[in-house]
């Protein structure tokens, strides 16, 4: 097992290293109206991945290249980034016009050129390419320095590499296992390639690490002269070994790691892959899964050990969850913050909500953005909750809406109670004291305020407030009326003929309709012959 230790020395940063992430693309095979990048893996966009893997290992300035739908894609980058360590050093920059990947390489120039002391290396990375490791990514690094490369490259082989660069070698007879190497000649894309260039099955993956010193000089003597009219990113590796310089690779154990992701079968298979991984994760952290395949856990979930999920959970968003905790079967949980030692029993939705320690919630229960459930509270059947503070130890057993409210401590909410919170044009707050007893079928209408220790009878529809302490009933008086049921049958039977009555009637007049018919008939036959 790894040490704490470790893993601290596995996110430290490199010094002296600079990040380039190429997010300008639109990705036409996605068929989308979004750009490619934004894209969701696991509850994340596909960008963000990258990086994070480039926040945790650089010890320089990260540029983010965008292009497509660049404020869209900026705005995203920099909410996923708020809070975290290391986001000052990100820049954002704008490739105007596409002009192929050197040329959005070319954007970040300026992130880095006003600084004292330049990169000794960059790392490029690509926006679509959420199974990246940064393991993967610091191997990569490693090779690089130990080589004293210039240019190093990350590849795989492929049953079918149709579509993708190939890595051409001096050796033909390489069988692409070794995991680093420098007999690397060039990089062609699949569209220029030779018949005898395509047979190769190694790929170019597009993530790089470049010498700063040779970066930035090689991408300005870029030509377009190849079948798309692009200043190719791939032809600095054949620069670098016509100049007699060290080109290194490093092939994927799992080609599926480096894969980008360019059409939705692609999309769904990373999701597939990155949320078993998340699964593994937690498993490993002491989670219980009682069916692990139906549960599904974005990428920003926390879950604290022992807690056990139970089949067709989702856990959506930036969720925290306890210790010891229960989520039961088909709840979705998005965005909230659950405590230790929870309940939330089946086909619960909960949004935006904080649960305390020791609180049960559910079934059926529905917890709109802005809930805060306290200790040992207990939310129950169809009971849906907004904006709403229910205090430690209260209780919303059955059938309620509870909105724009603060209850206090120790209140027990009858079923069937609203907080009526709407006036047709703006929202009221309604506030229960302490110790408040609400019976069943109590509408509140807000603004109002219930004393501490009030109780409002069954009921009741409370327009005003209610004192501490004090009994509020609004109900009609009840009226029993001896024997109004045996008189109003009594009515009923008098004015409305019997069954049988009208039994015969209908047998008469079908009788007499008949015969009225059949002489008709024989009038008509008579007329006919004369």
């Amino acid at each position: 097992m790894t040490s704490m230790a470790d893993q601290q020395a596995t996110r430290s940063p490199i010094f002296g290293l600079g990040v380039i992430v190429m997010a300008a693309g639109l990705g036409k095979r996605m068929k989308s109206n979004h750009v490619k990048v934004l894209h969701q893996v696991a509850g994340k966009p596909m960008v963000q991945y990258a990086v994070e893997v480039a926040l945790r290992v650089a010890g320089h300035r990260i540029a983010v290249v965008v292009g497509h739908q660049a404020e869209k894609v900026r705005h995203v980058i920099e909410a996923g980034i708020t809070g975290t360590p290391g986001a000052q050093a990100v820049r954002i920059v704008e490739q105007a016009q596409q002009l192929g990947t050197g040329h959005a390489v070319m954007q970040s120039r300026s992130v880095f050129s006003h600084d004292e002391v330049c990169p000794a290396q960059y790392l490029i990375l690509n926006g679509d390419t959420p199974l990246l490791k940064e393991s993967t990514v610091r191997e990569l690094l490693t090779v690089h320095q130990r080589e004293g490369a210039t240019v190093t490259i990350l590849t795989a082989i492929l049953d079918d590499p149709s579509g993708y660069g190939r890595v051409i070698r001096r050796d033909a007879s390489h069988e692409g296992h070794a995991h680093s190497s420098s007999d690397v000649l060039k990089i062609v894309e699949d569209r220029d390639a030779t018949s005898a260039e395509r047979a190769s099955k190694e790929i170019n993956v597009g993530t790089y690490v470049v010498s700063g010193a040779f970066l930035f000089e090689a991408l300005d003597k870029l030509e377009p002269d190849n079948a798309q009219g692009e200043y190719y990113l791939t032809d600095i590796v054949r620069m670098a070994v016509a100049q007699g310089r060290r080109v290194a690779a490093v092939t994927l154990r799992d080609p599926d790691e480096g894969l980008g992701v360019n059409t939705r079968q692609q999309l769904a298979a990373a999701e597939l892959v990155v949320r078993q991984q998340i699964r593994e994760r937690w498993l490993d952290a002491g989670v219980t899964m009682r069916d692990p395949g139906s549960v599904w856990i974005d990428a920003g979930v926390t879950i604290g050990k022992d807690t056990v999920l139970y089949p067709h959970v989702v856990l959506e968003g930036n969720t925290v969850i306890g210790e010891e905790t229960s989520i039961r079967s088909g709840v979705r949980i998005t965005d909230c913050v659950i405590g230790n030692h929870v309940d939330v029993l089946d086909s619960c939705v909960l949004g935006q909500s904080c649960i305390e320690d020791d609180a049960h919630v559910g079934p059926f229960v529905h917890l709109r953005p802005g809930v805060v459930v306290r200790r040992r509270a207990k939310v129950g059947n169809f009971v849906e909750m907004k904006k709403t503070e229910l205090g430690e130890g209260s209780k919303a057993n059955h059938l309620s809406y509870l909105g724009d409210a603060t209850i206090a401590e120790g209140v027990n909410i009858g079923a069937g109670t609203i907080t009526c919170n709407y006036d047709g044009l703006k929202k009221h707050h309604t506030v229960i004291g302490k110790n408040v007893f609400l019976g069943s079928d109590t509408q509140l209408v807000a603004p109002v305020t219930i004393g501490d220790g009030a109780v409002i009878a069954a009921g009741t529809t409370v327009t005003q407030n209610v004192p501490g302490d004090s009994l509020a009933i609004s109900r009609v008086p009840q009226t029993n009326r001896i024997g109004w049921v045996a008189k109003r049958r009594a009515l009923v039977e008098r004015a409305a003929p019997s069954v049988a009555s009208v039994k015969t009637a209908v047998k008469r007049l079908t009788v007499k309709r008949q015969k009225a018919s059949a002489k008709s008939k024989k009038k008509l036959g008579r007329s006919s012959r004369g």
